[in-house]
């Protein structure tokens, strides 16, 4: 099992900082859990109404954005009509948007559905200073994940033809993030990914949704980082399940031209209606 150093704590009031020229803002959307009737709940919580509440706040309070990244589990029925609602907000924002699969989409439904301008399910993208590695984790019909052999090659060669800053995105989580639950549906196979990106320096952020909350670490130059739900979010270092009581969120990055990231987690005002703080799985 790969080790990493915890306690990297997420920067506060990024909107505010002064970023040297050349550094992109970045949101992360992540398990935003959409389905094909606009009225679908998860766990008593409308998907939609939430997600719509989200991105009302970073229009709000974080714009401008240079690039969105949708990390996973955004459509929880695999519908096409949830892909296609999915992909008329992602494109509102009017910036980049790459996307990756989660265990709950279907990728090849999501590749022919997840579909406008701007949006792209392209796994290996380029922008700025910065190299995007977009990674499919995902077993059919599984909760946990797994890097195919494919992909551990696709990411050598992405990394062996730049010596760009790289970010690498995936859905399930490569490390064990203390919730003993969630911790058994991680990445089976880690130490080929983490062989990879220890001969790579340029990689310098490693970056998944699946885990329904907060996550920061560090791995010798590699931040490594999970991000709330826009929908349901789960209670950290639990050994079972459990909902927690925070508020749908997303992540900000700053990755800046030199290579640096900084990053702030941020959450909307108070929990969306109908979430039911009882239930013991979904």
């Amino acid at each position: 099992m790969t080790a990493s150093i915890p306690g990297t704590a997420p920067e506060t009031n990024l909107r505010e900082a002064h970023l040297p020229a050349g550094t992109l803002r970045v949101l992360q959307l992540t398990d935003t859990h959409l389905y094909a009737n606009p009225g679908g709940t998860l766990l008593g919580l409308n998907t939609l109404e939430s997600l719509q509440e989200v991105v009302g706040h970073v229009r709000d309070y974080h714009w401008p954005l240079d690039l969105l990244l949708a990390t996973g589990d955004l459509v929880h029925d695999a519908s096409p009509e949830g892909y296609a609602r999915l992909a008329e907000i992602l494109s509102s924002f009017g910036v980049p948007v790459f996307c990756l699969p989660g265990n709950h989409d279907v990728p090849l439904v999501m590749k022919a559905h997840l579909r406008a301008e701007s949006v792209t399910t392209e796994t290996v993208c380029d922008l700025g200073a910065w190299r995007f590695v977009m990674l499919d984790s995902v077993i059919p019909g599984e909760e946990g994940g797994h890097l195919a052999a494919a992909e551990i090659a696709k990411l050598e060669r992405a990394l062996a033809s730049t010596d760009r800053p790289t970010l690498v995105c995936m859905h399930h989580q490569p490390v064990e993030v203390g919730s003993a639950w969630i911790d058994t549906m991680m990445i089976d196979n880690p130490d080929p990914l983490f062989e990879v990106i220890d001969h790579n320096p340029h990689v310098r952020g490693l970056l998944w949704g699946h885990i329904h909350q907060t996550y920061e670490a560090r791995r010798r130059q590699v931040r490594l980082m999970a991000s709330p739900s826009t929908c349901v979010q789960f209670t950290p270092h639990m050994a079972d399940f459990r909902v927690d009581e925070e508020p749908p969120g997303f992540r900000l990055l700053a990755l800046l031209p030199d290579g640096g990231i900084r990053s702030e987690v941020v959450r909307i005002d108070g929990i969306p209606r109908g979430l039911e703080r009882a239930s013991s799985g979904y």
